[in-house]
């Protein structure tokens, strides 16, 4: 059995300390009620998961507007923030952390989701060759409107509102969702960002929300419980940018001057090839950020071994290895085989592919 040793070693990340580096990802599932309130069976779902070094939750809009997909949760109602402090304490009592992932999706969005007579919001009035869930099923994104001083003073309150309400739910800290072609990476890139005020233009200029962002939830959370998710090879949700080396070699920078709990980078979507340039220029950003760092994408438990021991992170965030096995860190400590995920069940629907994965049969675990 390869040596995964240091997989389940604690490690400090910002103000916490983690029992061990297999981290769960944020995974969107779509099983929440209309209105962003999770269900109880999410109490199980994750409560299932606790005993990952960290959960990150699936992506939770912050506002009505930062809704692009049906049956998503929210962070920023009462009802919301009652639903969520059943998973948290469920998560707690099963000895686990969690973060919450704060949203808002932008321009990839329809306006079938969102509060009535209102288009997208986006750095630029430019629409993504992209498509979203709706009830009709999938559907064209909806042309938005690119947003003004006062709309970005809004945000900048409904962050700040969305913090407050991930605290009051139990919450041990927030991850900022800047990667993936969502709003706050669609400031960052410049094909997408196209303004010539002070959020656009130089890349000074296109880190100011990230940068605001962060200075708003910091006043709800201290900074070694706030973490970031960024993706610098990311043209998902049709992004692209003139020069992503030069931008994202400022953003690791920003991040790291910040002294936050960590940076999470999302280095490779599953099915892709990375060629050789942007293998290297990843481990040139790398070392520009001097902090915790989390990576995922394409990795098993020997992989992330090796990687954690090169020095490239100090833990991996695993994603569908995570939705097909709860009890995932047991399974890697005993080389035990791996429950196949259904992609079929992914997203919305009941229980079935969301609770009822089975739990490491310990005859069957590896010597």
């Amino acid at each position: 059995m390869p040596d995964t040793d240091i997989l389940f070693s604690p490690v400090k990340m910002g103000a916490l300390e983690l029992p061990n580096r297999v981290l769960m990802a944020p995974l969107t599932r779509n099983r929440a009620q209309s209105d962003g309130v999770h269900s109880d069976m999410a109490i199980t779902y994750y409560q299932q998961r606790s005993g990952a070094g960290l959960i990150i939750s699936e992506a939770t809009q912050i506002s009505p507007l930062g809704k692009g997909y049906i049956n998503t949760p929210g962070i920023y109602s009462d009802a919301q923030v009652a639903a969520w402090k059943k998973i948290t304490d469920a998560v707690h009592a099963g000895g686990g952390r969690i973060f919450c992932q704060l949203w808002h999706v932008g321009r990839i969005s329809h306006v079938s989701l969102l509060p009535e007579g209102r288009k997208p919001q986006a750095p630029s009035a430019i629409a993504a060759d992209a498509q979203t869930f709706t009830e009709n099923g999938f559907e064209d994104t909806s042309e938005p409107e690119a947003m003004s001083l006062d709309d970005i003073k809004a945000l900048l309150k409904d962050y700040r509102h969305a913090a407050e309400c991930a605290k009051a739910a139990g919450f041990d800290g927030v991850e900022v969702h800047s990667a993936n072609g969502y709003l706050l990476d669609q400031f960052l890139q410049d094909g997408v960002n196209k303004r010539d005020d002070a959020y656009g233009g130089s890349i000074e200029n296109r880190l100011r929300l990230l940068g605001e962002v962060l200075d708003v939830v910091s006043e709800v959370f201290e900074t070694g419980r706030i973490g970031v998710r960024l993706s610098p090879l990311g043209q998902a949700h049709d992004m692209s940018d003139s020069d992503p080396e030069a931008l994202f070699t400022a953003a690791y920078k920003m991040l790291s001057a910040r002294k936050l709990a960590y940076l999470h980078a999302m280095e490779n979507f599953p099915g892709n090839e990375r060629s050789e340039e942007e293998i290297e220029m990843l481990a040139r950003l790398r070392g520009h950020y001097d902090g915790f760092f989390m990576t995922n994408g394409g990795f098993d438990a020997t992989s992330a071994a090796d990687f954690i021991e090169r020095g490239d992170a100090q833990a991996v965030a695993f994603g569908r290895a995570f939705i097909a096995n709860p009890d995932l860190p047991e399974r890697f400590q005993l080389g035990a085989e791996l429950n196949e995920p259904d992609q079929d069940t992914f997203y919305g629907g009941d229980e079935t592919g969301y609770t009822d994965y089975p739990f490491l049969d310990k005859s069957k675990a590896a010597a």
